[in-house]
């Protein structure tokens, strides 16, 4: 997507467990399951105005379970069943070892994408089921939501600071992302 001339908020997704069910090391299409609820709550955070932008660590590359390509072609896929309505994909493809800037907790690929399409960070969300979602929210100045899909409900114990939201899915948090936005 081309950037806008002013800033627009955005929403920021995590893909694994909070679009689609995680199975670990995603690397074939044929496994891909999106919630059934994905769709509805993309339509209403897009309606809302809100920029959606996936970002997410896929160490399953350094780790060699993929490489890059067939990484790019399940983005692809998830992004054709929910009929285009991504802005932008970006991944990490480093192990955590790796200590690079791009692996959520750190802002990398947060700080990418405001550059790139022109975020609104003070008005933005990210979305995940786990704790390094929420705290690459903390590190990039977003507001953040925990969803319990996923790793959600397990991940919520491990926290040392709660996020702004906490929601069943991701429908519950497009939900309230947006009536928070309303007030």
């Amino acid at each position: 997507m081309k950037p806008t001339s002013y800033p627009r908020p955005a929403v920021f997704l995590d893909r694994d467990g909070t679009l689609i069910k995680d199975v670990g090391y995603l690397s074939s299409i044929d496994d891909i399951e999106v919630f059934e609820f994905t769709r509805a709550a993309l339509d209403i955070l897009h309606a809302a105005g809100y920029l959606l932008v996936v970002v997410t660590n896929q160490s399953g590359v350094a780790r060699g379970y993929l490489d890059e390509p067939a990484l790019k072609s399940i983005n692809d896929a998830v992004l054709r069943v929910l009929d285009g309505l991504f802005d932008a994909f970006y991944f990490c493809p480093h192990a955590p070892a790796d200590n690079c800037s791009c692996r959520k907790p750190q802002s990398g690929m947060i700080d990418d994408a405001a550059k790139e399409l022109n975020i609104d960070i003070a008005n933005s969300w990210i979305v995940g089921d786990k704790k390094s979602d929420i705290e690459t929210g903390f590190n990039s100045g977003l507001a953040t939501a925990l969803v319990l899909t996923g790793y959600g409900e397990d991940e919520l114990r491990k926290l040392d600071r709660m996020p702004d939201l906490i929601a069943n899915d991701l429908l519950q948090a497009a939900r309230e992302i947006c009536a928070r936005n309303d007030q």
